[in-house]
């Protein structure tokens, strides 16, 4: 063969290989452009998928949060609504206490006037004696009175106080009666 016939034969080799690396790249280009769109799409669904799995626990954190807000905003509430009463109680004891006590002063003091005017009787009608015997015997008969008077007076006023007592504890003893039904409903349940 002749030099430009070679020369045509080997352009037209080098040619050929160029067309097939062309199309070898060519398939490449496409191998790596499916690759690139099927590893988007991969990435793209993870990212979505893992958005999806977020929301989700975060929705259910936010409803845990609130649930746990809830049932601490009902705590709070019963323990307001708990003290509240404590208060009244402890109010209501404070007055029955007070108003009793002044019950008990006037009651007090109506039985030293008891007393008192007794005692004047007594010393009116010892000036108006004419004898030691008479003097003696209306002295006998006051003290005695007087003793009597004190002591039936004396358990009036001990069943007063114990009364008083009685109703000014009522209402801190219906709180603790409260207090305890609470605790023990925890370990019941």
């Amino acid at each position: 063969m002749s030099a430009p016939e070679t020369a045509i034969e080997e352009a037209m080799t080098a040619s050929a290989t160029i067309i097939e690396r062309d199309e070898d790249m060519a398939d490449t280009k496409v191998d790596v452009k499916k690759i690139a769109a099927e590893g988007t799409a991969q990435a793209q669904k993870i990212v979505t998928e893992g958005a999806a799995q977020a929301r989700v626990a975060m929705e259910k954190g936010m409803q845990q949060m609130t649930k746990g807000a809830e049932g601490f905003m009902k705590a709070a509430e019963e323990a307001g609504e708990f003290s509240r009463g404590n208060v009244e109680a402890f109010t209501k004891a404070a007055q029955t206490w007070a108003t009793g006590t002044q019950e008990l002063a006037r009651q007090a003091m109506a039985l030293a006037q008891g007393l008192t005017d007794h005692t004047l009787e007594g010393a009116k009608a010892l000036a108006a004696v004419k004898s030691l015997n008479e003097a003696a015997e209306i002295q006998t008969k006051y003290a005695k009175a007087a003793v009597e008077k004190a002591v039936a007076e004396s358990a009036k006023m001990q069943e007063a106080v114990f009364k008083l007592a009685e109703q000014a504890v009522a209402p801190i003893s219906a709180r603790m009666t409260v207090a305890m039904e609470k605790m023990a409903k925890p370990l019941a349940a």
